[in-house]
């Protein structure tokens, strides 16, 4: 299903943060065929969260394109990013690229209606502590909405474990960003999408809300015993497993 059409089955945004990037071809070859509806590749400069070194760059982004037909989207996770890499990603075959408000800040008008002149997908994204007044004014004309969890990143992990810490004031947000999208009529035209700290465990919960798409990295890609491997069958079960929980969910709206 496509970006910024919200239908009666929520979709599935797989995000390569915890691709293997050894076997990333053949990992996101199997989550095409699992039945995610886009991939989700968050690209960083290494000074916005400057804890974290860089990642998800033109390599990935190309080496994703030569494996997939699905509509792939950039969340760009920048300090001020540019309307030259904008053009980069369009050329590689991007359909969407989200923004960070905190970072474009008073360009964020500017730089949306350029991307769509690129011919592209548009949408905004924040961090958790942002206020949810700050997209109204976007909501007319994006395709997407994301808000994201907060996530202490420079804590060591285990297993299968996410980086995302889940508040229970995240789906408040979420059905928040739900009224705001109906008050301006776009249900039907904008995707809302949690991003971070979901699984087949709790999504139910925000489906009810009102998100449309959530999106998984750790739940499609980890395990107990680390990453999931390719051939095995074990990333088409994972896919299958979280489809399951948010297809049940949808029938009980």
């Amino acid at each position: 299903m496509k970006i910024g059409l919200p239908s009666p089955r929520s979709k599935i945004a797989a995000g390569l943060f915890w691709a293997d990037y050894g076997v990333l071809g053949a990992q996101v070859e199997e989550l095409e065929a699992g039945g995610v509806d886009w991939i989700h590749i968050e690209m960083r400069d290494g000074k916005y969260m400057d804890f974290a070194a860089p990642r998800g760059g033109i390599d990935i982004v190309e080496g994703t394109r030569n494996h997939t037909k699905l509509e792939i989207e950039v969340q760009l996770q920048m300090w001020r990013p540019t309307m030259d890499l904008y053009k980069q990603l369009a050329d590689l075959g991007v359909n969407l690229i989200t923004l960070p408000l905190e970072t474009t800040g008073e360009m964020t008008a500017q730089h949306l209606t350029y991307i769509a002149d690129l011919g592209l997908k548009i949408g905004v994204w924040a961090w958790q502590g942002t206020p949810i007044s700050a997209f109204e004014q976007y909501v007319d004309w994006v395709d997407i909405i994301e808000y994201e969890c907060r996530a202490p990143f420079w804590k060591p992990l285990k297993g299968a474990q996410s980086p995302h810490v889940m508040d229970p004031i995240m789906v408040t947000n979420i059905a928040r960003m739900r009224d705001m999208v109906a008050a301006a009529g776009r249900l039907d035209k904008v995707d809302i999408m949690e991003d971070g700290g979901l699984n087949a465990g709790n999504v139910g919960e925000f489906i009810h809300a009102g998100m449309t798409v959530g999106e998984f990295s750790s739940p499609l890609l980890k395990g107990p015993n680390g990453k999931l491997k390719p051939g095995t069958g074990d990333i088409a079960k994972a896919v299958a497993k979280l489809r399951a929980a948010m297809d049940a969910a949808d029938a009980a709206k």
